[in-house]
């Protein structure tokens, strides 16, 4: 998210463990039902036994996920399957209650530890590791804002104190993977599941200090697409390598703003294009096996669509992001609790543009809001089934990233 003031060429290609052990678990067992079972007698035209081979088809990993997913969705109301959709601050200074609360009575995709936070990372393990037992078979994602310079959520010991992005994109390629890697080690260690990291915004050279919510603080890894792609990504690996899953944001990108969406309303970018670098840069890091998600913008774009926010265009995120770029995976929200950018717009109505874009998680750093977001997406899904649908995609899209997370036994 934009930080408030105050508070691939060369790459490794990885297959997130995860997802590569649950589907050898679910190949192993599909194949050991098929080996116990009782062969079919040969009729009597059949011929000889020695000249009629057996064969069975492989089983498909796709279609053993989504009969995983059926069973999953079977057991659960409608609140229950709405309420994955959402991603819900806790004070990251005493996240124990709060987090239990809302992960126990109300089954929320997530909780994002907002604010800051000196806890060491054995001590935050324990508190994540007793969320993980109320929902053991359906666990909440654990999400943090872990950059780097003014934006580091977790800072006692355990977690390195890392440089700002715009350092680490000047570091030797080996020095930055072993950031990456020392990252995801720390991340995974106090269990935490979703770094909202890294940033991809492209700020040009000579605007940084215009740049209110990206380059005056040094979040940018470069000041062109060619330099940011690779550092990026290898954060992206780095965090991949222990099961952590990364998020690039802001798309379409904040790198051209002057204004920050947090604190500001009409925020107004005049000149990126479907077709600029600062795009481009979003479809190759999106595409990384890493399989991140992908967080939207709450500005608007004036020559991608002029009418909305980048976080309510279905422009912007279904024919732009899902459409020309290809993406499949989650597309989670920037803040819609707290950000001065929607305030003008009732909470329930937040979440369901978001949903209606194209969206799959909705962060709100304010839990306040939540019931009011939850009872909207459910009225309009009873309301439109054309929604309804959307509702149905994104929980299944929710749903599949825990499986490639490990998140979903």
């Amino acid at each position: 998210m934009p930080f408030r003031g105050g508070t691939a060429p060369g790459r490794r290609v990885l297959l997130p463990r995860r997802l590569a052990a649950a589907l050898t678990v679910l190949l192993l067992l599909v194949l050991a039902a098929c080996g116990g079972s009782e062969p079919r007698s040969a009729s009597p035209s059949s011929g000889p036994t020695s000249s009629s081979p057996t064969t069975s088809a492989a089983p498909d990993p796709a279609a053993l996920l989504e009969a995983q997913l059926d069973a999953v969705l079977a057991g659960m109301d409608r609140r229950r399957q709405v309420a994955q959709l959402f991603v819900v601050g806790v004070p990251a200074a005493d996240p124990s209650d709060a987090g239990t609360a809302f992960i126990r009575d109300t089954g929320v995709g997530g909780v994002f530890l907002r604010g800051r936070s000196a806890a060491a990372a054995t001590d935050l393990a324990a508190v994540t590791a007793a969320w993980a037992a109320l929902t053991p078979g359906l666990r909440a994602w654990v999400a943090v804002d872990q950059e780097g310079g003014a934006v580091q959520t977790l800072s006692g010991p355990g977690f390195a104190d890392l440089p700002p992005a715009v350092e680490q994109g000047a570091l030797p390629p080996d020095q930055l993977a072993q950031l990456g890697d020392g990252l995801g080690a720390s991340l995974a260690a106090a269990g935490i599941t979703l770094d909202l990291a890294p940033v991809a915004d492209v700020v040009p050279a000579g605007s940084e200090r215009r740049n209110e919510p990206i380059g005056a603080f040094g979040r940018q890894y470069g000041a062109t697409a060619a330099a940011v792609v690779p550092a990026a990504g290898a954060v992206l690996d780095g965090l991949a390598a222990h099961g952590v899953t990364a998020t690039v944001k802001h798309f379409p990108g904040l790198g051209r703003v002057v204004g920050n969406t947090d604190d500001s309303a009409g925020v107004v970018d005049t000149v990126t294009t479907r077709d600029d670098e600062q795009v481009a840069v979003f479809g190759t890091l999106a595409a990384s096996p890493a399989a991140p998600f992908v967080m939207t913008s709450s500005a608007t774009y004036a020559l991608i669509d002029p009418d909305a926010p980048a976080a309510f265009s279905p422009v912007v995120v279904t024919d732009l992001l899902r459409g020309e770029l290809g993406f499949a995976g989650v597309v989670i929200s920037d803040d819609l609790g707290a950000a001065r950018a929607v305030q003008d717009i009732p909470p329930g109505e937040r979440a369901v543009r978001f949903l209606a874009a194209g969206g799959t998680l909705v962060l709100t750093v304010t839990p306040a809001v939540l019931p009011a977001m939850m009872d909207a997406v459910l009225a309009r899904a009873d309301a439109d089934p054309a929604f309804a649908a959307q509702v149905d995609a994104a929980v299944r899209t929710a749903l599949r990233a825990k499986v490639t997370g490990g998140l979903l036994a």
